[in-house]
């Protein structure tokens, strides 16, 4: 039986979309559409009590929050999460220093930048702390190919849908060439192609 994605397409939505391309595993993906509010109809309510994408179904397995999939999928399927112990611990830390941080403060300068009626305060507010997250993480791309250390994993994913839209929140990545070098190294991926090529209408 093929796991059920619920999602739209939104960095968070993208995540497990990525990851399951990535995985290269059959799935079925079940568009919920948010700016229609369907994510808070009953009947998806019943999939994922907190009303947000994305939410993955697998057997009798729920799984839902991004990150929550993200770790379920890695686990299950042996691949995307490093087994050194370090390692892993690493992996897991920047997977919860996206949700945490980068997630929440992006997706607030991403609102206050789109705004008909501007506020300045809160506009700057968000855009120097996804600055300052930027700089947490080109400082460790500095060090490592990737978050994790030497291994492609679950937490670049997670933290690739966000930071590729740092344009359009007015975010310059020219003084992060480390940053740049990380993204450029992801989009070439064949799943990211795939990904993208997943359309939302």
């Amino acid at each position: 039986m093929k796991p059920i994605l619920y999602a739209w397409g939104t960095p968070n939505g993208l995540k497990p979309v990525l990851l399951l391309e990535e995985l290269g595993i059959p799935y079925e993906l079940v568009k919920v559409d948010i700016r229609a509010g369907e994510q808070k109809r009953p009947e998806y309510l019943a999939v994922n009590p907190n009303g947000k994408i994305p939410a993955l179904v697998d057997g009798e397995r729920h799984v839902w929050e991004s990150g929550a999939i993200l770790l379920y999928l890695a686990e299950k399927h042996g691949r995307f999460l490093p087994t050194e112990p370090q390692a892993r611990l690493d992996a897991i830390a920047w997977l919860f220093w996206q949700m945490s941080g980068v997630g929440p403060m992006f997706g607030q300068a991403f609102h206050f930048r789109m705004r008909d009626e501007q506020i300045p305060y809160a506009t700057a507010r968000y855009a120097d702390e996804c600055k300052r997250l930027l700089g947490v993480m080109e400082a460790r791309l500095a060090e490592v190919p990737y978050l994790a250390g030497a291994e492609y994993s679950i937490a670049d994913i997670s933290t690739f849908t966000w930071v590729r839209n740092a344009p359009r929140l007015g975010l310059d990545l020219a003084d992060f060439p480390n940053t740049r070098r990380w993204l450029a190294d992801i989009e070439a991926r064949p799943a990211v192609g795939r990904m993208l090529a997943v359309t939302f209408p």
